[in-house]
């Protein structure tokens, strides 16, 4: 078995440090050129859909998956290594981190490759890596994940003190933050000690007497800036623990030239960010339980509204704590602020009497405060659901689903602009129709989808328009027990209608109803072939009318049939002119 192979049949690869820019199609193209290629997947961001910097190649057999592994790892993907290793689909060997080794002290121009060529000597490597900062630079240490841990125990004995690139390295067993933090807080025997505000008189010579009496000094360092002068503070390492306690103790709190000095134990940065953050995350619950229920959040204010006028305004509705109107870098007024009350009934009578009240000549809006983080979350959910949403409706339509739109009870119904037939008159659409081309006057129909009809509007003998008693009748026989929503253009009750206007439409409704939806399908078509004639769209409509049904049907359906019967009968129209 080759050394870069894994000990079980997979041919799913991992490749990782990518461009955000990268996608599918281009990775498919470099991985294509070692075998043929199962999958590729950019793994992307669930919301913003931006790529995560990794992928997985999926190839049909192993041995191109092995190849791929060794000439393409650490190729350079618009001008950026990748990062190749095994996809690991059980997450249970990167948790565990046996056979994981941590390396630091490395040389800045130590990156991924030369990594794994000086480690890949003593076992199956599934993960290497160089840490980066946030410029792309080395942070001097990086991580060797092995198969085994014996692999992993092999190399930290032969390379553990190594120089490498003229840098003598340290390679130790892997320690997960939380067990390396465990282990320093069990067993607290330091050494190194923090002195800060030292006077400017202070020296490395002087640094050495003060702290010299407290035991052996293996170390003491006095910070100084680029000019050479004290910057106040500095270190000091004892032989033993009982050494740098002592010095904490007497010297912590002390008067030096007139100047009370800070002495403590040293600690890492990481472990001061640490108390940093939970003391600021205490403090922050405390002001949240504090002011939960009775901070108010006060947003749709005028630019002459203060913190003054702000509190006059509330101070009816209770006592006022804290009021403070939020201005910007110059400072204006942002148009929102925040009210405290000192109980929360008084914040609750406040948000039921200000919310809507007419503060200037803007109406406030009035609510609990809430955490950033809650909005936040509140708003993505919106967010999501929008979005499933649309999906959903996308799929629907992606699946072929066909048929006439369902329409709930209540819910608005939109049609669309129909043409207009007058009784007792020729065929009529837009712009008109040449005299001759016989129409029957038969009440009007607006054009549903799907060549669905529906009653319209049509003119007395006066002229003036009248409610079709057809109306309600049509309504009643397509939905049949719906109750309609005025509010939506439709009477609550189908209305009551003559019984010889409930018989079913005859050959006539259905010719008329077959060329209120070819119009709208023919003047789009004479647009695209450049017909400007706006008579045109009418004429055609009116010959297509007088061929059989099964054709009007075919042509509602079939585009290119329709384009063929529109040209013929555009040569027919320009010749009978």
């Amino acid at each position: 078995m080759a050394l870069n192979s894994p000990s079980f049949a997979s041919a799913s690869l991992y490749v990782g440090d990518l461009l955000p820019d990268v996608n599918e199609t281009q990775l498919f193209e470099i991985f294509k050129q070692i075998g043929p290629v199962a999958s590729i997947r950019v793994c992307r961001d669930a919301v913003t859909r931006r790529s995560l910097g990794y992928a997985y190649i999926n190839y049909h057999n192993l041995s191109d998956a092995e190849r791929a592994l060794d000439l393409l790892n650490f190729h350079e993907i618009k001008g950026q290594p990748c990062r190749i290793m095994w996809s690991q689909r059980d997450p249970s060997l990167r948790k565990t981190g046996n056979g994981n080794i941590f390396i630091k002290n490395l040389d800045k121009t130590i990156d991924n490759k030369t990594l794994y060529d000086t480690f890949t000597a003593f076992g199956n490597i599934l993960s290497c890596k160089v840490a980066l900062d946030d410029l792309g630079n080395s942070r001097g240490f990086g991580f060797v994940h092995y198969e085994t841990a014996e692999a992993a125990e092999e190399a930290i004995k032969k390379t553990n003190g190594k120089l490498i690139s003229g840098k003598k390295i340290f390679v130790g067993l892997f320690q997960a933050k939380k067990e390396r933090s465990a282990a320093e807080m069990s067993s607290p025997k330091w050494t190194n000690i923090f002195a800060k505000n030292l006077p400017k008189t202070i020296d490395d010579a002087k640094l050495n007497t003060l702290f010299s009496k407290y035991g052996a000094i293996t170390s003491a360092v006095l910070m100084k800036d680029e000019n050479g002068g004290s910057k106040g503070f500095g270190f000091i390492n004892y032989n033993s623990h009982e050494e740098a306690q002592a010095a904490v103790d007497d010297m912590n709190g002390k008067e030096i030239d007139g100047t009370q000095v800070y002495v403590g134990r040293a600690q890492k940065k990481t472990e001061r960010e640490r108390e940093l953050k939970d003391m600021f995350e205490k403090l922050k619950r405390e002001r949240m339980s504090k002011y939960q229920g009775v901070n108010l959040y006060v947003k749709n204010l005028e630019e002459t509204v203060d913190d003054a006028k702000l509190r006059q305004e509330f101070t009816q509705c209770g006592t006022i704590t804290s009021a403070k109107v939020m201005r910007d870098e110059k400072g204006a007024s942002k148009g929102f602020g925040f009210v405290c009350f000192s109980t929360p009934d008084e914040a609750t009578k406040a948000v039921t009497e200000m919310n809507g009240k007419m503060l200037g000549t803007k109406p406030i809006y009035v609510a609990l405060a809430q955490r950033k983080e809650l909005r936040r979350a509140q708003l993505e959910a919106q967010h999501a659901i929008r979005a499933n949403g649309i999906r959903m409706q996308q799929q629907a339509q992606a699946s072929g689903m066909t048929g006439s739109p369902l329409y709930a009870p209540g819910a608005p119904v939109f049609y669309a602009q129909a043409p207009v037939v007058t009784r007792g008159s020729n065929f009529v659409y837009p712009g008109g129709v040449r005299p001759g081309l016989p129409y029957p006057a038969r009440p009007v129909f607006q054009a549903m989808p799907y060549g669905r009809g529906q009653p319209q509007q049509q003119r007395g003998p006066s002229g003036q328009k009248g409610r079709n008693p057809n109306k309600g009748a049509t309504r009643g026989q397509a939905y049949p027990g719906i109750k309609y929503n005025a509010n939506v253009r439709n009477p609550q009750q189908p209305a009551q209608v003559p019984e010889e206007a409930q018989a079913p439409a005859d050959g006539v409704d259905k010719r008329q109803m077959l060329g209120e939806t070819l119009y709208p399908q023919i003047e789009n078509s004479l647009k695209q072939m450049g017909k400007q004639d706006e008579h045109l769209p009418g004429k055609i409509t009116g010959m297509l009318l007088e061929l059989d049904q099964q054709d009007l049907m075919h042509m509602i359906e079939s585009g290119e049939f329709l384009n063929k019967k529109i040209e013929a009968l555009d040569v027919l129209a320009a010749a009978d002119k």
